[in-house]
């Protein structure tokens, strides 16, 4: 299993963000590599507040966060559809496990991924005796500890190696159940990832060998989205990418590039998602 990756996709103005906050990937332990991307911890102590803005992956995150002023807490965050703005002041730490798309599953067995989506759910306190049944509203999580004995378990150590053992501690405790669903639909986003040429549902379901109507449920079960959902959001993270990293982006040849029918659909797109035009993010950048 690849280490952590390096790049920045998905984070809106990532040199800032870096600037400000104290930021790493970190990898999990051995059994939890299949399921998830990497953990990732960040620190601040800003003298004024600073707002960070994501355009979020295809991934169901559990967030552990501890913000100066308010009780620290845990939260499932399903995958988000709009972009992600969190405002950051004072002193803090956070905690995060992203997992591979496909890969919350194993953990939460009960609920298709899509009843996450959209949603930030915080762990309920879980009292000694059998563990509740998961609802709309509350997750099942295991019951010998309270949430708060985990929050602590994983935000209070000053080392940073004693956080990422809570973590794996924390996931190993939830006994992921092996699913061979879990896992094509891991390697199906995988290759949306990586390959540029899928840019059609229906081309990408007959390559597999599978209907259009199957990939769909498969997907709503197991990521919480849709394929075509997954496709164009790829394409707004490179596109993102580009525009931080790049001296002078050719967009008309990126939209090709991406599969857009021109640069005006590229363009659409990203200013819907980021918020800005794609030429004024990256005149902004330099």
């Amino acid at each position: 299993m690849a280490a952590p990756r390096r790049d920045t996709r998905g984070i809106v103005d990532a040199a800032e963000l870096f600037a400000r906050v104290r930021f790493r990937r970190r990898e999990p332990a051995e059994a939890l590599r299949p399921y998830l991307e990497h953990y990732w911890l960040i620190d601040w102590d800003l003298p004024q507040p600073y707002a960070s803005h994501v355009v979020p992956h295809p991934s169901v995150n559990i967030v552990f966060q501890h913000f100066e002023g308010q009780a620290p807490f845990a939260e499932v965050s399903g995958v988000g559809l709009e972009l992600f703005t969190q405002q950051l002041q004072g002193r803090g730490r956070v905690c995060g496990i992203q997992f591979r798309p496909g890969g919350f599953r194993p953990f939460f067995p009960d609920r298709p991924v899509s009843d996450w989506t959209g949603r930030r759910v915080r762990f309920p306190e879980a009292p000694a005796g059998p563990a509740p049944q998961a609802t709309p509203t509350t997750p099942a999580i295991h019951p010998t500890r309270t949430t708060q004995d985990r929050v602590a378990a994983v935000l209070d150590p000053p080392e940073e190696d004693a956080r990422v053992a809570a973590l794996d501690a924390f996931l190993l405790s939830l006994d992921p159940r092996p699913d061979p669903q879990a896992d094509l639909a891991m390697s199906l986003v995988e290759r949306i990832r990586t390959d540029r040429g899928i840019r059609r549902v229906a081309d990408f379901a007959r390559t597999e060998g599978l209907s259009v109507r199957l990939l769909q449920r498969l997907f709503s079960a197991y990521v919480g989205v849709g394929p075509k959902w997954v496709i164009l959001r790829y394409r707004i993270h490179e596109a993102l990418e580009r525009a931080e990293t790049e001296r002078a982006v050719d967009w008309a040849a990126l939209a090709a590039d991406l599969g857009y029918a021109d640069q005006a659909h590229l363009v659409r797109d990203f200013t819907a998602t980021v918020g800005v035009p794609p030429t004024a993010y990256a005149q902004a950048a330099r």
